[in-house]
């Protein structure tokens, strides 16, 4: 019986691990990685992402992540050392809002941010660097992202 109890539990710990990657993405097609190079997206494509991002639900729930991640930080005091993968997910969020039709990926290490992928005009690459340091925890940004070439 303990050796099942083992078995069942680590196997519950690697799916977690497996489950839990190191970079958040602000839509599916974005690049797995942030040391990929990012494909221009189609324009259906980068249409959906943007009407996934746009949709109500979408809004509902990216307010909400925001909202109760700074609910959080207030409680805890604002710490500025926080999680790799929640500062990750927090500029995420904050890109998906701002930038809707981006298709980035996100990733964070001891509050250094890179973001990749590809945005639609230089204006939405010029605002990356400034939103993700409105992130409590981010200290620096290297914007590895791209400005899409129309296909």
């Amino acid at each position: 019986m303990k050796q099942i109890t083992t078995l069942i539990l680590s196997s519950v710990l690697m799916l977690i691990t497996a489950a839990c990657g190191d970079v958040t993405k602000t839509s599916e097609n974005a690049p797995s990685s942030t040391d990929k190079v990012a494909e221009t997206p189609t324009t259906k494509t980068a249409q959906t992402n943007k009407d996934d991002a746009t949709s109500e639900v979408r809004q509902a729930q990216l307010d909400s992540d925001i909202r109760a991640r700074e609910q959080r930080n207030d409680i805890t005091g604002g710490d500025t050392d926080r999680a790799n993968n929640d500062l990750a997910s927090e500029v995420r969020s904050k890109l998906e809002a701002n930038i809707p039709n981006g298709s980035l990926t996100v990733a964070a290490k001891d509050g250094a941010v890179v973001v990749s992928g590809t945005v639609p005009t230089l204006d939405q690459l010029d605002k990356v660097k400034s939103l993700a340091l409105q992130i409590k925890g981010v200290k620096s940004v290297d914007v590895a992202a791209k400005v899409a070439l129309k296909p």
